[in-house]
């Protein structure tokens, strides 16, 4: 293996802390998950150890990933930074609405950056905030935030952690767009 060339082994390790770090299980917790001895896992993440096939796959079930994705995210580790060059932006067509991805690929949050035209409204389903927590930081402008039943006006500087999953609506009342941050994490 050259110099510049990580080793697997090491990428494993660190990202199965990582996941287990996310999830906020302790070494017993992931054990007990895993049907995985706590000292050979502490072995795994010091990296004093190999896991074996099969350890990597009581391990991924037990974070809920298939071995692949586990895998994919262990070879991906180095990508800890993301250049604002490289943040990947989407625009919708419709409304001109923008979403910029700030976060380094696989970081266990999510941060996005949303620029809102004036008067544009856009609705997600509850189904869009099944499996995720998120807040909402107010960067710039007004944010109409509708969630469900109740409608928060929003201005700069405003923070907003969303309840349960519901229909929810954005939208920008002001005749300047609105801007800001979206934080997200996986339930």
């Amino acid at each position: 293996m050259s110099g510049s060339e990580k080793d697997p082994a090491e990428a494993i390790a660190t990202r199965l802390k990582a996941e287990r770090e996310a999830r906020e299980w302790s070494l017993a917790e992931l054990a007990e998950r895993a049907g995985v001895s706590k000292a050979m896992i502490s072995k795994i993440e010091r990296k004093e150890a190999s896991p074996t096939a099969t350890v990597l796959g009581r391990l991924s079930g037990a974070f809920g990933l298939p071995l692949s994705v586990l895998l994919a995210l262990a070879e991906r580790e180095e990508l800890r930074s993301r250049a604002y060059e490289r943040q990947p932006v989407w625009t919708d067509p419709e409304t001109g609405y923008t979403r910029r991805a700030v976060s380094p690929p696989n970081a266990p949050i999510e941060l996005l950056e949303v620029d809102l035209p004036p008067g544009v409204r856009v609705p997600y389903p509850a189904s869009a905030f099944a499996f995720q927590h998120q807040q909402i930081w107010v960067l710039e402008g007004l944010l109409d935030f509708r969630e469900g039943p109740v409608l928060h006006h929003l201005r700069q500087g405003d923070c907003l952690m969303l309840g349960p999953p519901a229909d929810c609506v954005f939208s920008n009342p002001a005749k300047a767009p609105a801007r800001y941050l979206v934080a997200l994490t996986r339930r």
